[in-house]
């Protein structure tokens, strides 16, 4: 999905011989694929529809027999010479694979539209049947990929092709549409509160007006003209904090002079709008058909929706065999960014200790046991579930997500009604509250809305830096309330899914509600591990928009939250709520009105509520 951060995730850290090949330079690697393979470049492969897409294929010159494909699709300008792609290529020839590069379409030299996914449920189908038809073909197929280059793969798992006989889906949340819990519709939405990060990708993505070459330009010379010119305009830069501030939202791009194309279309929907379902995204009555291997992050834009959907994937149960075989990674890092998987990591203001992994190891031996057949490559006995403690900073291992030994403990918002900012009388207790206690109250602003500062989040053109960053500086607002745990007195891990209930009130007739998980240092460092956000108007439901009334309580339940961290002795547990984190998330104007399309605004006076009839809680997967 994101072009900010190829450079980072291209280069999977392994040792040898995956090692080998990152060591090489530009210039070597592409002498070494020249030794090693045979390379047919932008050789275009025909769709249904008769739309060609630009592939480039790599091929081992010492290979015997036909040969298993690992295929790599992109929105990105990876084909020709790009040296990352010659280093992948490398380490697939020399493992005895063809490795098939190609651009969706409408991007650089593949014909057609863009459209977010590259029409995965018949352009990577055809892309496979098109492999399986090669004289170099053994009919098996891996597809594999980060971000964009795993997103399409969902949608086609669905699909069931006879030769897709594994995936390594890394970072692959933009591809979900609905999942269990999570109606997303692409990272589009959180809690149906439109993310910012589409706004900017999709700006620095999709061109409407693309200069393209002659459909009868013979195969030497577009290959020839793909070598020097990747067809690919330069925009003018954008100051996207300021831009990002614009209202109407749905003018953000438009003012930059863009004409209308996909942001348009997708601005306009509701979150429960059919529409969603018409393009590549995958949603959960869709059926799963293909072998996975996936890889997230803690920090990245979408991990609960990855986890929930790695979850239904295992329980759907439409092909055993790939429900059986369905295994996850989870990782400290960022988006995409596994090559900083090794030791001395830091994620904002954290240390995270070590947390190297034999990732390129994982992958190549799972395409070996699935398209070679060798099933000592990747063992029956590997964990379904590998994920990474922070806080202990150590790897840990389960058989399901959560973990077995999780058990859920409630926690209470409690105060005395001051629970404004850290420097107030807000605690995380064990205690139910009693009848009578006062809510805490707060004035929503949204020309002056609480700043994101980390969190899990991607793409967004430098308006947000994702990690494990310090919240005080958030939290001495009097707009956020802070609710904190007394001092651990032993370690407690909390691994899984984290499920707020807040009991709200608003005089406004919409408003968000947001929710931080925090893990807070003896000297008072705020490491957010997680972060939610919730719509009020969408709370019974996104098909059925209920508006707040005022001195009425309602109840919000955000989209749950998703970690593993261990809160070491002396720690404390925190829970910020508050009505704002922007810009990862878009303003509520909290006027009731059509939000984005909305330049009026009005202030909202919030109440959270936590007395006996109207508990306001967290749940916590402790693992014991």
């Amino acid at each position: 999905m994101k072009y900010a951060v190829l450079a980072t995730v291209l280069l999977l850290a392994a040792p040898a011989p995956a090692q080998e090949a990152a060591r090489y330079s530009d210039d070597a690697a592409r002498q070494a694929v020249s030794d090693a393979a045979v390379v047919e470049a932008t050789v275009m492969v025909p769709m249904r529809d008769g739309v060609r897409l630009a592939t480039d294929v790599y091929r081992p010159k010492d290979a015997r027999g036909p040969l298993p494909t690992v295929l790599w699709k992109t929105p990105y300008n990876e084909l020709g010479d790009n040296a990352r792609t010659k280093r992948r290529a490398l380490e697939a020839v020399r493992r005895g694979y063809a490795y098939v590069v190609q651009n969706e379409r409408g991007r650089f030299h593949s014909e057609g539209e863009f459209e977010i996914l590259g029409k995965p449920q018949t352009d990577g189908f055809d892309a496979l049947s098109w492999i399986t038809k090669q004289p170099w073909s053994n009919g098996k197929v891996g597809t594999l990929g980060c971000s964009s280059s795993a997103e399409w793969q969902l949608a086609l798992a669905a699909q069931n092709h006879p030769a897709h006989a594994a995936m390594v889906p890394m970072a692959a949340g933009a591809g979900i549409g609905k999942v269990g819990r999570y109606q997303e519709q692409g990272n589009w939405y959180t809690g149906g509160v439109p993310r910012s990060l589409f706004f900017v990708w999709l700006h620095g993505v999709e061109n409407p007006i693309r200069p393209q070459l002659p459909a009868d330009i013979d195969a030497a010379t577009r290959a020839r003209v793909a070598g020097y010119d990747d067809l690919s305009p330069k925009k003018p830069a954008v100051d996207w904090p300021r831009q990002i501030r614009r209202l109407p939202v749905d003018t953000i791009l438009s003012d930059l002079g863009e004409p209308p194309a996909t942001f348009e279309r997708f601005i306009a929907r509701s979150p429960s709008d059919p529409a969603w379902r018409q393009g590549g995204l995958y949603h959960d009555d869709m059926g799963w058909g293909v072998p996975a291997l996936w890889f997230n992050s803690w920090y990245d834009v979408s991990i609960g929706p990855n986890l929930e959907l790695f979850n239904h994937v295992r329980q759907s149960r439409t092909d055993r065999e790939a429900s059986d075989n369905q295994y996850v990674v989870v990782a400290p890092n960022n988006h995409c960014q596994f090559a900083a998987l090794k030791p001395g990591l830091k994620s904002g203001d954290r240390d995270l200790g070590d947390p190297s992994f034999d990732m390129d190891g994982a992958v190549w031996g799972w395409f070996d046991r699935w398209l070679k057949g060798d099933r000592r490559a990747f063992p029956a006995s590997t964990p379904k579930v590998r994920y990474y403690t922070m806080g202990a900073n150590r790897w840990n291992a389960a058989a399901q997500w959560p973990p077995a030994r999780a058990q859920t403990v409630r926690m209470y918002l409690r105060s005395g009604g001051g629970a404004n900012s850290l420097h107030g009388d807000g605690r995380l207790s064990a205690s139910a509250p009693p009848a009578g206690e006062a809510p805490d109250r707060y004035v929503y602003d949204p020309a002056n809305p609480v700043q994101t500062i980390g969190g899990g989040d991607c793409c967004n053109g430098g308006l947000v830096t994702a990690g494990a960053f310090d919240q005080r500086v958030i939290e001495a607002r009097s707009d956020v309330l802070v609710y904190t745990s007394e001092p651990l007195t032993e370690p407690l891990e909390v691994s899984g899914f984290v499920e707020a209930v807040l009991k709200v009130s608003s005089d406004a007739r919409d408003t968000d509600f947001a929710v931080k998980l925090v893990d807070v240092a003896p000297d008072g460092t705020a490491y957010i591990l997680s972060d939610t956000i919730q719509r009020a108007r969408y709370r019974d439901g996104y098909d059925r928009p209920t508006f707040l009334r005022t001195g009425e309580v309602a109840t919000v339940r955000p989209t749950p939250m998703a970690t593993s961290n261990r809160f070491g002795r002396g720690h404390r547990i925190r829970v910020e709520v508050t009505s704002s984190n922007f810009p990862k998330f878009a303003r509520n104007l909290n006027t009731g009105g059509n939000n984005e399309r909305e330049s009026r605004y009005v202030v909202a006076r919030n109440a959270v509520h936590h007395d006996a009839a109207n508990a306001s809680y967290v749940e916590l997967p402790v693992v014991r």
